[in-house]
């Protein structure tokens, strides 16, 4: 039997070339004590994954040159030589990239696809969802009447931002997205308020526009002018909770920040940053409040889709460049 799987030949400079990678044949793995091996059928690509890339000092480990790299999957176990998974489960790890993984038991959570599509336990009920969820309620303290704005907001993350705001009753959401047709889908199928095509003209302005009377909230899932143009619309006591900055991941140069930091003395303003591994705590909840939202319709999801283990690069390229709506996930 055959594995294949993606290997990290150098790291890139800028924007991620074909180059830089490969997809690598050899052995299934044998699992050993206390471990499983896993056929897997779905693979997430997402942003972050660039960081790790790079060998500059991160949150994450950066990958291994001339090695495998690593990222959310689910899949099916295949053989079990651990107690309490068998043969036939279906777990979620972070052993992507690959087809077949070894793990230990320890490192795999089992889910049920009765309960809900297999691939959504990498995107709307997965870490992308309790990305969501935390940095609106934990880091951006979002409470009943705030305006919330949210950047990328097509995108996975962003999109459960602002429909998580308008479920807990939010007074107007704006998101914004790279496209005239996903700024449809943001007003006609997620509800947002209001929503603008940032390439259609000065992320300020148009913020203004949508948000006469300014933001409460902001989730940060670009950086660059969005995060300068909520500065400028924030109201007193306004926060913002930084979950990405995509727009700064390949650059070769450091970019410019916001001119106007010195307006969150006036409004008494916040910004924070976070990470999701710092609110797993917070997953019970998440699960017990969304997992009816998502069942009943009443949270809407979307996810891109491509298939095999050859287009998984394709595919993370393509979030970089802002071409998925929803969850980008790789069906094997």
């Amino acid at each position: 039997m055959i594995n294949r799987e993606w290997h990290l030949l150098s790291r890139p400079v800028g924007w991620p070339k074909p180059e830089d990678f490969a997809l690598v044949e050899t052995p299934v793995p044998t699992p050993g004590e206390g471990q499983v091996l896993v056929r897997n059928k779905y693979l997430s690509v997402d942003p972050y994954m660039r960081g790790r890339m790079s060998a500059a000092k991160s949150y994450a480990a950066p990958f291994e040159l001339g090695k495998v790299m690593q990222g959310g999957a689910v899949g099916e176990v295949i053989e079990s030589n651990a107690e309490g998974i068998a043969a036939g489960d279906h777990v979620l790890h972070f052993f992507g990239w690959r087809e077949y993984a070894v793990l230990d038991a320890k490192h795999a959570v089992k889910v049920d696809p009765e309960a809900a599509p297999l691939s959504t336990y990498l995107g709307v009920l997965g870490m992308t969802g309790l990305t969501a969820y935390a940095g609106l309620l934990r880091t951006a303290s979002f409470k009943e009447g705030d305006v919330v704005f949210v950047s990328g907001a097509a995108g996975a993350v962003g999109s459960q931002v602002g429909q998580l705001a308008k479920l807990k009753g939010a007074s107007r959401v704006i998101g914004s997205a790279g496209s005239d047709e996903k700024v449809a889908l943001l007003v006609d199928e997620y509800g947002f308020d209001a929503a603008f095509n940032y390439k259609n003209g000065p992320v300020a302005e148009q913020l203004r526009a949508a948000a006469p009377d300014g933001i409460d909230v902001y989730f940060d899932n670009v950086g660059g002018d969005h995060l300068e143009a909520a500065v400028g619309s924030l109201n007193q006591g306004g926060r913002i909770a930084v979950c990405g900055m995509i727009s700064v991941y390949n650059n070769t140069e450091p970019a410019p920040g916001p001119k106007n930091l010195a307006r969150l003395i006036q409004t008494r303003g916040r910004i924070e940053g976070f990470l999701v591994g710092d609110h797993y705590d917070l997953q019970p909840q998440f699960v017990q409040e969304v997992g009816p939202w998502v069942a009943s319709g009443a949270l809407k999801y979307r996810e891109t889709v491509t298939e095999g283990i050859d287009t998984t690069l394709e595919a993370f390229l393509g979030v970089l460049r802002g071409d998925n709506i929803g969850k980008m996930v790789v069906k094997l």
